[in-house]
């Protein structure tokens, strides 16, 4: 995973949808194209680029694919975000200043 992609990916806010959808539950293309009003390829390539940053999984079962999340992704970007809380980098406590 590139932290670039992730962030490409979470910039649309189809994909943020997409993604909250899945919190939910895993879901098949068709059962998250049933929540918009666009085309199926249109879902298809949200869903290729939420899997090219690595945000979701898919995994056939018998004739459908179903699409989840991956947490581990989401816990990488949270720790980074966390790194600028918690890093001086130039070694001083800003409450001190």
């Amino acid at each position: 995973m590139t932290i670039n992609l992730a962030f490409k990916a979470l910039s649309d806010p189809t994909r943020r949808i997409i993604l909250d959808l899945l919190r939910e539950r895993d879901l098949t293309a068709g059962e998250i194209a049933d929540h918009f009003q666009m085309t199926k390829p249109s879902i298809s390539h949200h869903l290729s680029l939420l899997k090219q940053a690595e945000l979701v999984w898919d995994e056939r079962k018998g004739q459908h694919i179903y699409y989840s999340l991956n947490t581990t992704v989401f816990q990488d970007l949270l720790k980074w975000f966390v790194s600028f809380q918690q890093s001086d980098p130039e070694g001083m406590n800003r409450n001190e200043i």
